[in-house]
């Protein structure tokens, strides 16, 4: 990589964080005078007061200047026509979801125009065109059908994962920092001339890290369907490209971005043995039960935080090394984890008891 390429991975990550950390405060005076707050009307939702929930607008601002600034819209005699199509689809997303965040709009209108913007960046070229087993070096090339039809749902179904998340202060766009930071890692270690994906991902990362302080419990604000569907597409187009198109298993990135995709897979098939909708909206996600058995907001989404960065660096280890490698860092860290659990469950039923010794 050169010095400049370099300078400009770093410089996209700052100038993100920058704006979006400015921008947040300006979109909840707009949220407040517009009415686009999210109100506490049933049991799924964890905060008590009206909160706004367009905070994802600085997210895609904050990201979108980045982009502009930092990426290589011409490689050499051509047209970079995987960003142009990543960035296109992104803004539909964030259309979409902000006028959602307004007015709530039907599940198969959303799902639609969901395709269609996942749509434009596949036929633009990002897409997947060969996976590798993860215990050997040999290539697979996957047909074209599959190939553009794969790389569609795998976008649209990533952008919906990460919406689905999004139930506590702070734990999609965490989640989101964590899968960008890896798949940055990646990047750098698997380097092509393209620095493309390098700045989005690190562009993506600052836009959730300057969020963050705003979203983290408490919440001044929420970042909406504007901010998660958008964090979703631009992790799921990503994610399938660089080293991520044909060099690695397609396993890698499903692991980085493994916690939105395991929650949304339980979630359909608990909702489809329920004999419910697959889009029916419940109280068994992982966060939801998490709180229903005793641990804090803050606790919850820590613990989260951890079973992600697990994920993330089974992944890198992977990527790096084998399988049985990966294996052993992911079991290591399953069992810290699981200490860490059982840590913070003890400390907050000590907690809840010394307030109820206090009220008695």
């Amino acid at each position: 990589m050169t010095e400049t390429n370099g300078l400009f991975v770093i410089f996209a990550f700052i100038v993100a964080l920058i704006i979006s950390y400015a921008t947040t405060p300006l979109t909840i005076r707009m949220a407040f005078k517009i009415n686009a707050l999210d109100v506490p009307k049933d049991s799924r939702r964890m905060h008590k007061k009206p909160t706004p929930r367009i905070g994802g607008v600085a997210i895609v601002y904050g990201f979108l200047i980045s982009a502009l600034c930092f990426s290589n819209f011409v490689l050499g005699d051509r047209i970079n026509t995987q960003l142009i199509g990543i960035l296109c689809g992104g803004l539909i997303i964030a259309v979409l979801g902000f006028m959602d965040d307004l007015k709530p709009k039907p599940a198969v209108l959303k799902f639609g125009i969901q395709l269609i913007a996942a749509i434009i960046p596949v036929l633009c070229g990002v897409r997947v065109i060969a996976v590798t087993n993860p215990f050997t070096d040999l290539m697979i090339k996957i047909p074209d059908w599959l190939a553009y039809g794969g790389s569609i749902l795998w976008i649209v179904g990533v952008t919906n994962a990460v919406n689905l998340i999004d139930g506590l202060d702070g734990l999609a766009a965490g989640v989101s920092s964590i899968a960008s930071v890896a798949l940055l890692a990646i990047l750098l270690m698997q380097y092509n001339s393209d620095p493309t994906m390098l700045v989005l991902t690190a562009a993506l990362a600052g836009a959730c890290f300057g969020f963050l302080p705003f979203n983290f419990n408490p919440a001044k604000t929420f970042m909406g369907d504007v901010g998660a569907t958008f964090l979703g597409f631009v992790l799921g187009c990503v994610s399938i490209q660089g080293p991520f198109k044909t060099y690695v298993s397609f396993i890698i990135p499903f692991l980085i971005i493994g916690l939105p995709i395991f929650d949304t897979a339980f979630a359909i098939l608990r909702r489809l043995v329920k004999g419910q909708g697959i889009m029916t909206p419940d109280r068994g996600h992982m966060h939801h039960r998490l709180i229903d058995k005793g641990y804090s907001h803050r606790s919850t989404v820590i613990i989260l935080y951890a079973l992600s960065a697990v994920l993330a660096v089974s992944a890198i280890v992977l990527f790096i090394a084998d399988f049985w490698r990966a294996l052993i860092i992911m079991l290591a860290m399953i069992v810290v984890t699981g200490f860490m659990i059982i840590g913070r469950h003890g400390a907050n039923r000590q907690t809840d008891e010394t307030e109820e010794n206090r009220e008695e």
